[in-house]
């Protein structure tokens, strides 16, 4: 992602915050993201219920539902990380299943037919679903058959966040004239993470036994990632350290806070506000983008719309009106 540097002359205070990656465990469970790889038969939130009992902690949800039939990565998010569930549940996922086709449909058929469920499609959730059954769409990036076994397919689909996989196996059905059972999904992508980054719940059990029973925290340090990493990719701006303090504390982010802008982005977008040591300090909505930005010298440039860093990590340094400075 394309940076461009507004303030050169802008520096850190070493005494205040801290790079990510440096935060104790302790900052982490209170604000932090834990991939596990749910196994099949519990609910997602018996697996998020498991987890917290096991940590020890008083905060934890999950962010995307899994049927208790299926497997694969699912975000668990502690403390105040639970305030960007909202993030989460909006990720594209991807999925890799196996159907069981019945009838007298031969899987060219279905192969056909599953070539034509692509782009956006209706979806309607099952009647089994947690969630309110109504007509809704759902684009479908791409769907395809891996293999074919007698009456079994494996298959891998990419949709929007909230697609029902069990639906477009009924809809294949449909399509074919034969019944179609999905009886395998795994989640194997959620946004930019992967099941490569998750851990079986023996993984995190082992590791929280290390820390309370060993005093070694370096297997938890490895299992929970800062929440900061949710916003990886995104475009925003850096600020320095005055104008942290100030959006912590609620105020708009004006031009002379500014160290640089990262990517690009329109008035009106959510943007992401980071310190210069790289916390995420806020969500933020942009009052002006980053075509006019370096032109101008004062103004509101930005809205914090959810404050992420606590108001007490760097100290107030304006007075009166001089609030991002």
């Amino acid at each position: 992602m394309a940076q461009t540097i507004i303030d050169s002359n802008a520096v850190t205070d070493s005494n205040h915050g801290a790079p990510v990656w440096h935060r104790s465990l302790e900052d982490r469970l209170d604000a932090g993201l834990i991939l596990i790889d749910k196994p099949s038969g519990p609910t997602s939130h018996q697996v998020a219920a498991w987890a917290k009992d096991i940590l020890g902690i008083n905060h934890l949800a999950h962010g995307g539902t899994l049927d208790p039939f299926a497997t694969g990565l699912l975000t668990l998010m502690t403390g105040r990380a639970r305030r960007l569930t909202s993030q989460v549940l909006g990720h594209d996922k991807e999925y890799v299943g196996v159907l069981k086709v019945g009838g007298e449909a031969d899987m060219d058929s279905l192969r056909d037919a599953i070539h034509t469920l692509r782009g956006e499609i209706y979806n309607v959730p099952p009647s089994e679903s947690a969630v309110k059954v109504q007509v809704r769409t759902r684009r479908i990036r791409s769907f395809e058959v891996l293999d074919s076994v007698e009456r079994l397919a494996s298959i891998r689909v990419a949709c929007d966040a909230g697609t029902y996989v069990r639906t477009l196996a009924r809809d294949l059905g449909l399509m074919i004239d034969a019944p179609i059972k999905l009886v395998e999904l795994r989640r194997t992508r959620s946004g930019r993470f992967t099941e490569d980054h998750c851990v079986p719940m023996e993984d995190l059990v082992d590791a929280v036994h290390l820390w309370k029973n060993m005093g070694d925290a370096s297997a938890m340090l490895r299992l929970v990632s800062p929440i900061d990493v949710l916003m990886n990719g995104r475009s925003g701006l850096v600020i320095k350290d005055g104008a942290v303090a100030a959006v912590t504390h609620g105020a708009p982010l004006t031009r002379p806070g500014i160290q640089a802008i990262e990517g690009d982005f329109e008035s009106e977008d959510e943007i992401v506000l980071w310190s210069m040591k790289g916390e995420v300090v806020a969500l933020a909505t942009a009052t002006r983008g980053t075509a006019e930005i370096p032109g101008i010298n004062v103004g509101e440039v930005a809205k914090p719309s959810l404050v992420l860093l606590q108001s007490n990590v760097y100290p107030r340094q304006w007075r009166g009106d001089e609030t991002t400075n």
